[in-house]
């Protein structure tokens, strides 16, 4: 049976999901010049599948336009290759369209390089269930865990290796049948880019050994969730580190506390971005692992802003912060971008921490809340509502037709949930992500 090689290009879009179009490889000097067409309502396709609600109705046209740097070309030697670019959202005049999720991010770098002067380093840190190995009891973090993967963690580390990606660690997790993998950092729209690219090999592989990667934020309500933690540090104009100073508290500079003073501040209404599916707010509840409180901790993985610890010298170029409240549902592009314009807010307010306290769990919620501490969202609809409520979020979606299309879109996700109890939602999105 003859083949001819296709191309596809997508884009990460509002779902989390990477979706777009395919072309013969033949066309794609010219691909990479115009792109492929697509519609304004595309970008409202919701997890499961239907446009629930639009506000674009069915006029007008788009261009995905592949990035070349995003190329990603992985053989596995039974003639279905991996061949995929990511993608722009541009206008038919050649600019960003205002609710391209790649261009969310790019603005959020841009402002924090122009008015800052600092640019982010930063890696995504994955959880997964992979479907390829049975649950037994003790399995957590076991080498038996790790050994009856098989060939899948190999497999894995080579495909992200052939598509431009640095592998860092791979290992059994705390959940059932879960796994997570590390890459190094990277800069720019690549750190979206490369998260993307982890998730997608990881699905790749899986599905050619007849199994499922499963990034779902949780697939038991009363189990343990698959978190998307977001490393980051920043640096200058000079390309030094400027998160680290060994003399202040949590060893933050300046600069560094105003930006993470403001991911914090933020935090009531970012976990809209960052942990957008309704069975999110299962992972977020107390005694999983997860945080339940928009507070900075150091090296408390209960924290939802960790201060990481420092392996290895020289210690400045190590030090970094870890944003714990995501998850898979959400575009890495839109996560990313919520954390850095949060970030960014702090740094114009030249907002600052209180005095560290004594430990955190000792006190009562009563005791958190009168120092400042507020409670993360119980639920998607009030993340929601304290999203639409933000003033300064609305403008970092730089244009209301996607602040109010963000918020139309995951309302109506909730609506179609409707009358589910909680392991029929989990099982929903188990079935996508």
């Amino acid at each position: 049976m003859q083949r001819e090689p296709l191309v596809f290009v997508g884009t990460c879009d509002l779902a989390g999901l990477v979706r777009g179009k395919g072309f013969p490889a033949a066309d794609l000097a010219a691909r990479l010049r115009e792109g492929v067409g697509l519609t304004h309502s595309n970008i409202m396709m919701s997890v499961f599948g239907p446009i629930y609600e639009t506000p674009f109705g069915t006029e007008g046209d788009l261009v995905l336009l592949p990035d070349p740097s995003t190329k990603v070309e992985v053989e596995f030697g039974d003639g279905a290759a991996e061949r995929f670019y990511l993608a722009d959202i541009m206008t038919l005049d050649g600019k960003p369209w205002e609710c391209c999720p790649r261009d969310f991010l790019r603005r959020a770098l841009a402002a924090l390089e122009s008015e800052a002067g600092l640019t982010l380093m930063a890696a995504f840190e994955q959880e997964f269930v992979y479907t390829g190995v049975e649950d037994r009891p003790g399995a957590t973090y076991a080498l038996d865990a790790w050994r009856r993967q098989g060939d899948f963690g190999e497999a894995y580390m080579a495909a992200l290796r052939m598509a431009g990606l640095k592998p860092d660690s791979f290992l059994p997790e705390y959940g059932a049948r879960q796994y997570e993998v590390t890459i190094h950092p990277s800069r720019w729209l690549r750190v979206a880019d490369e998260a993307v690219i982890q998730r997608e090999m990881a699905r790749a592989v899986a599905h050619r050994f007849g199994h499922r990667a499963i990034f779902a934020p949780i697939l038991d309500p009363d189990g343990v969730g698959n978190g998307t933690h977001i490393h980051f540090s920043l640096r200058d104009r000079h390309d030094r580190p400027a998160l680290y100073d060994a003399a202040r508290p949590y060893c933050l500079s300046p600069i560094g506390e105003h930006f993470a003073t403001g991911i914090v501040q933020h935090l009531p209404f970012i976990t809209a971005i960052t942990a957008p599916a309704a069975a999110s707010y299962f992972r977020l509840r107390p005694n999983r692992w997860a945080p339940t409180w928009a507070n900075l901790g150091q090296q408390d993985r209960g924290a939802s802003l960790r201060v990481c610890p420092i392996f290895g010298e020289p210690a400045a170029e190590r030090f970094n912060l870890e944003y714990r409240v995501a998850d898979a549902a959400a575009s890495p592009y839109l996560a990313l971008g919520a954390v850095v314009w949060a970030g960014l807010d702090g740094i114009r307010q030249k907002c600052t921490l209180p005095p560290p306290a004594r430990n955190f769990w000792d006190m009562s919620e009563a005791e958190r809340e009168a120092a400042g501490v507020r409670p993360l969202p119980r639920s998607l609809g009030d993340a929601l509502d304290n999203l639409e409520a933000s003033a300064v979020a609305r403008g970092w979606f730089g244009d209301t037709t996607f602040f109010k299309a963000y918020l139309q879109f995951k309302r109506a996700e909730l609506r179609a949930l409707k009358g589910l109890v909680p392991a029929q939602i989990c099982e929903r999105y188990a079935a996508v992500h």
